[in-house]
């Protein structure tokens, strides 16, 4: 499609490598690597399994302080827990911890899991558009699975590569959060604030069960589309009175809460990939906004 070839015709980003660690964990090795671009710092995450695939995830610094946070809430819940009982489980994808991360127009879910292989923390990214191989099929979304018994020594080299390179960064102005607007049960809205070379925009994501398509919107043009949506909204209470209908709750502009986290998991996991096996991921083609 048109908008597949956009991104394949974009330029790489001159990125520079600034540090490195690994771990070992059971038969998987884990790389970070602190990197540095235009747009600023960021780690990424390489798995890589005993065939030799390797499964990438990247990481802002303001995300990967607060992956860091959250792992620290997993490794404290994964203690209390009991010995795994393989026999025991009702079935192959028992959760038995789940948290989101919404930050700077990126979605996170990390999943700590088990199954007849043992426990696992399962950290995926939620892609805003489908990204294609070089055949033209899907890949599947960036994700990770780091065993449960590695998660201690992972924290530890991600916190020590957090205090090395995110202090300068530690003070800097945060974006205003995300905002979800919409039902699973029809269609949703996610409205992602971030910033490029050309500024700051808003990225409204429209999400169905059966698509998914976004608009861009600069920061200049947004008091315009403020005011449009005020203006018109008040002439549909116009509307409504010369029609003879009162205006329901469905037609008002009402601002509706984030929706439970359940729901946006069983909206984002169309396209949902065994768990704990060799997933096969190409690095992300870098995105012009």
């Amino acid at each position: 499609t048109g908008q597949r070839q956009y991104y394949r015709n974009q330029p790489h980003m001159e990125t520079e490598e600034l540090a490195s660690r690994s771990i070992q964990t059971q038969n998987k090795r884990f790389y970070l690597d602190v990197k540095q671009n235009a747009r600023g710092r960021f780690i990424k995450i390489a798995e890589v399994t005993p065939g030799g695939h390797k499964n990438r995830l990247t990481l802002s610094m303001p995300i990967a302080c607060e992956f860091r946070n959250l792992l620290c809430d997993f490794i404290e819940h994964y203690s209390t827990l009991g010995p795994s009982n393989p026999d025991a489980l009702p079935d192959d994808r028992r959760t038995l911890k789940t948290e989101r991360i919404t930050r700077e127009n990126k979605r996170y879910f990390l999943d700590l899991k088990e199954n007849q292989r043992g426990r696992f923390l399962r950290v995926r990214q939620q892609q805003a558009f489908n990204q294609y191989n070089q055949d033209g099929r899907p890949t599947n979304p960036p994700q990770i699975a780091l065993p449960a018994q590695g998660m201690v020594e992972f924290r530890d080299a991600l916190t020590a590569l957090i205090d090395e390179f995110a202090q300068d960064g530690a003070d800097a102005p945060e974006l205003p959060p995300s905002h979800v607007i919409g039902s699973h049960r029809s269609k949703m809205f996610f409205l992602d604030v971030g910033h490029n070379q050309r500024g700051v925009f808003m990225r409204v994501t429209e999400q169905t069960r059966h698509y998914r398509s976004a608009v861009t919107i600069p920061e200049k043009f947004w008091e315009e589309f403020a005011d449009f949506f005020k203006t018109t909204s008040d002439q549909m209470e116009d509307y409504y009175h010369q029609i003879g209908r009162e205006r329901t709750k469905d037609d008002s502009p009402v601002k509706r809460e984030e929706p439970d986290e359940g729901e946006v998991e069983q909206l984002d996991e169309r396209r949902r990939t065994d768990d704990y096996e060799d997933l096969r991921q190409d690095d992300e083609p870098a995105k012009k906004e």
